[in-house]
């Protein structure tokens, strides 16, 4: 693992080889991060978070409790994971999980609502925010986030009329 002199990574926390931590970045205790991953400046990641294999997470980013992020995932610049369906300051939280689904990419700024499940390499537009379910290489994006499109695995737009399991043009071996 490569840690910036100004990372904070509390006692406890797991951390996989050929991780790095950038600059002012915040591991809590219980997170697990997978190996070859990049963490970047700013990035918050609290307690009991699970991040896999060759997750990408850019500047700023905060992941709450109860997020899983499988791995392949990249995250966006300022995205935001909630935990609470119903926050207080006071009262007892009712943390509900989000997974992030394989190859799976969300946007600058995006907001995902807790409870979400993104699914496999699934894209959320900058900005987007997300409040249910996005289903595996579908294409959302807006306030609220919706279903627009397709991606192929490589991350090319497919129109909505389209399957989503065909083959893409630009990407003629991808036949997922």
């Amino acid at each position: 693992m490569t840690r910036h002199e100004t990372a904070l990574i509390d006692a406890g926390a797991q951390i996989g080889e050929g991780t790095s931590v950038w600059h002012h970045a915040h591991v809590r205790s219980t997170a697990w991060i997978g190996e070859r991953c990049t963490i970047g400046q700013g990035v918050y990641i609290d307690e009991h978070v699970c991040i896999g294999d060759d997750v990408k997470i850019q500047n700023h980013v905060s992941i709450y409790r109860g997020v899983t992020l499988e791995k392949e995932v990249f995250v966006g610049p300022n995205a935001t994971f909630t935990n609470d369906i119903a926050p207080r300051s006071l009262g007892p939280w009712e943390r509900i999980p989000t997974f992030v689904r394989r190859g799976a990419s969300i946007g600058a700024n995006a907001t995902v609502i807790c409870g979400i499940e993104i699914g496999e390499y699934a894209m959320v537009g900058a900005g987007a925010v997300v409040t249910h379910d996005v289903p595996a290489f579908g294409l959302v994006y807006g306030n609220p986030a919706r279903l627009v499109g397709w991606v192929c695995r490589s991350g090319h737009r497919r129109p909505l009329a389209q399957s989503r399991t065909s083959i893409c043009d630009q990407c003629p071996g991808d036949r997922r």
